[in-house]
């Protein structure tokens, strides 16, 4: 009869297999594990920071919008507010759009002053 184990060499017992070079199946894992993360750092990595823009962004504009309106309200109620009834009569609200008008006339102006013109058009 044939037996399914390879013959011994000499000096070498039954327990004394020579070992693989090197753990390979811990190299297999982290070879694994190495590719499992470049792969999700090339592809979550982006979406994640999309993500994250588009909500910091919507927050901030929105933030932004009601801190905006709360700035002009105030404006319009502090000009109305401490205008002299002397100088412009008690009902001077007109003024008031006048003055703020003026404001952003001026701002619009120098905005479109530095904007960068597109050559031909």
């Amino acid at each position: 009869m044939a037996t399914a184990t390879p013959p011994l060499g000499p000096g070498r017992t039954p327990g004394s297999m020579p070992a693989p070079d090197g753990d390979w199946p811990a190299q297999a894992a982290d070879t694994i594990e190495r590719f499992v993360g470049n792969v999700r750092e090339k592809t979550t990595g982006p979406a994640l920071t999309a993500a994250r823009a588009v909500v910091y962004g919507t927050f901030a504009f929105v933030i932004g919008s009601a801190l905006v309106i709360l700035v002009i309200v105030g404006a319009v109620r502090l000009i109305d507010n401490y205008l002299p009834d002397a100088w412009v009569g008690e009902d001077h609200m007109w003024v008031t759009y006048l003055i703020l008008g003026l404001v952003f006339l001026v701002a619009g102006i120098i905005c479109w002053s530095r904007r960068n013109a597109v050559p031909g058009r």
